[in-house]
């Protein structure tokens, strides 16, 4: 739930890939602390490019992106000082293979945090009990299911300790039965009050979990407001098409 002032702010963000693809059509939005805001859209209408453009993997053309009141698409010195405080969750789960679950989990503290080992790997364990894995310490990824290896995504996007988090579509990759157990996780953080924005085509989790809807088309934010008004009454044509086709 919204429970703070802003935390990221994006301002007329625009972006264009070489061959003329607008990606990103003035794009104006604001992230408060603790807010879960929902992405929804048609495929490729510029949803992972935002969360990308947020983070930092890529570069915008044109407009702003401030997080925490600093404005990292003017300074890409203070946007890789800022990117730690961003946890980032794809669609694939990015895991290093050769790496147990817990080395997966406290590489980055130690080395980027600068945490000692002992407690990294007290935090990793404390995560991977938080989202069901804690028995999963020793295991390699490839000893694992999609769903498992997607929660060890999570749980290492939270090792960092990060004030937001971006997930890109974290249950396109998995197998229906698999599913469920990524958004339980998903929709604890958010009960828990996380700044999250988050990527899905998940419906239920929208509409269960979600304070603030973003619908996006062909790079633009169409239409946007409470999760639960959207879904009961859209306002424009372009969202009742849109819905029609997933829900029917």
């Amino acid at each position: 739930m919204d429970s703070g002032g802003p935390f990221i702010i994006i301002d007329r963000v625009s972006k264009t890939y070489p061959g003329g693809q607008a990606a990103l059509r003035d794009v104006s939005l604001t992230v408060s602390r603790g807010e879960t805001v929902v992405v929804i859209g048609p495929s490729g209408s510029g949803k992972s490019t935002l969360l990308r453009s947020i983070c930092g993997l890529e570069e915008v053309d044109s407009g702003s992106i401030t997080i925490e009141g600093q404005t990292v698409t003017e300074n890409p010195r203070l946007r890789d000082l800022m990117r730690p405080e961003l946890g980032m969750v794809f669609q694939s789960f990015n895991l290093f293979p050769h790496l147990t679950v817990m080395k997966n989990l406290t590489l980055a503290p130690i080395r980027v945090r600068g945490l000692a080992r002992e407690a990294a790997e007290a935090a990793a364990a404390g995560l991977l009990a938080k989202v069901g894995l804690a028995d999963k310490a020793e295991a390699h990824p490839s000893q694992l299911s999609g769903g498992q290896q997607q929660r060890v995504a999570i749980a290492r996007a939270l090792a960092m300790n990060p004030k937001v988090m971006l997930f890109d579509e974290p249950t396109s990759a998995l197998d229906p039965e698999m599913i469920g157990e990524v958004l339980a996780v998903m929709k604890d953080l958010s009960n828990e009050g996380a700044t999250m924005v988050v990527v899905t085509h998940e419906i239920g989790f929208a509409k269960e979990a979600g304070d603030t809807l973003i619908f996006m088309d062909e790079g633009e934010i169409v239409e946007r407001g409470p999760a639960r008004d959207f879904f009961n009454h859209p306002s424009t044509d372009r969202a009742i098409q849109f819905l029609d086709k997933i829900i029917s």
